[in-house]
């Protein structure tokens, strides 16, 4: 096993690559004392980076921290990502390179809605070419990750121009994910700070391109920290799913000077079980989860991501996965804008 990095010494390590600064850190870490009392299980948290960074925020907010200073050192003006038609990474993409004055193309493999609504209303609302191609093909599990990456990055070339700036699907890649390898350390510091015992204390996050599990579990590995990392798959997207998590996960440990073995069995994913009949696809578990979690305690869940996720956290405490001693931090990735795509399911 490889020496344990001090959180000083990663933080040095993440201080030499490029990156901009979208807000304060670290975000809040708040209890949910009356849906704890409610539950009666272990005590229950939430990590707010639903409020971080451009376009109304979210978990993405970290990582363009680092994939815009890229295409800024680079100096691009064009930068192409995609996603589905609420996709939370798309839009704030789209905020983040309006901010920076640079040309967003975003890429949707369905048809244009009739009506632009939620997310695709501020993409639309934030300047950025939208570019709807029924493809019919991918996202279904058919393909892995990266050969769906490799495949858009082909199109966007043709689509949006030579010299475009690409970036993978939910930010899944090194730069954007030292992000989540910060936000780590920055929850590793909160635990000691509430003097909150990490060897019973788990992350929950929903995973959907895995790149902020991916971060998260190399931050806690290269601290050697003894807090576990659980993501939950809302999508059921990809084609061996693990495999590419912990593919991501040894690029950024090997990037930050720290070389770690991880092998897809090690990665902490649920998949399938919490992700409903596919990506976007709303439940009635979903509905109890977000309507659960606005009347307990005034927080409000999107329908893609957070809802069927925290659903599926909901499960595992009622089943007993969790004793009463431990702590669960459901990390809030944001996604508010997708409610209103989404009326008639909440109404």
């Amino acid at each position: 096993m490889t020496r344990p990095l001090t959180p000083e010494e990663l933080a040095r390590r993440l201080a030499s690559f490029p990156r901009l600064h979208y807000g304060s850190l670290p975000t809040p870490l708040e209890d949910l004392p009356r849906l704890t009392r409610q539950l009666g299980g272990p005590q229950l948290w939430i990590k707010r980076d639903d409020g971080f960074g451009p376009g109304m925020g979210g978990n993405k907010g970290r990582k363009l921290e680092f994939l815009m200073a890229d295409v800024l050192a680079r100096r691009r003006r064009k930068v192409a990502t995609y996603g589905g038609l609420q996709s939370n990474h798309v839009r704030m993409t789209a905020a983040a390179c309006a901010r920076a004055g640079v040309d967003a193309h975003l890429f949707f493999f369905a048809r244009r809605p009739s009506q632009l609504q939620g997310n695709l209303l501020l993409d639309h609302l934030c300047g950025a070419h939208l570019h709807f191609i029924p493809f019919g093909g991918g996202g279904d599990g058919s393909l892995t990750l990266e050969t769906t990456n490799r495949l858009v990055r082909t199109l966007s070339f043709f689509l949006a121009g030579p010299g475009t700036y690409f970036i993978p699907v939910g930010g899944h890649a090194v730069a954007g994910c030292l992000g989540y390898v910060a936000a780590a350390a920055e929850i590793q510091s909160q635990l000691e700070a509430r003097g909150l015992p990490a060897t019973r204390t788990t992350v929950v996050t929903a995973a959907g391109t895995g790149g902020t599990l991916a971060g998260l579990v190399a931050g806690f590995a290269l601290l050697q920290s003894p807090v576990s990392v659980l993501g939950l798959d809302i999508g059921k997207l990809w084609k061996g799913f693990p495999a590419s998590v912990a593919r991501l996960v040894e690029a950024l440990c090997a990037a930050l000077g720290n070389p770690q073995t991880f092998r897809p069995e090690q990665i902490p994913l649920v998949e399938t079980t919490y992700a409903g009949p596919g990506y976007a696809v709303f439940t009635p578990e979903t509905r109890r989860a977000i309507t659960l979690l606005a009347r307990t305690e005034g927080i409000l869940l999107d329908p893609v991501y957070t809802g069927k996720a925290f659903a599926g956290l909901l499960d595992l405490v009622a089943r007993g996965t969790f004793a009463a001693g431990q702590h669960l931090i459901f990390l809030h990735t944001g996604g508010l804008p997708g409610l209103w795509a989404y009326p008639g399911h909440l109404a």
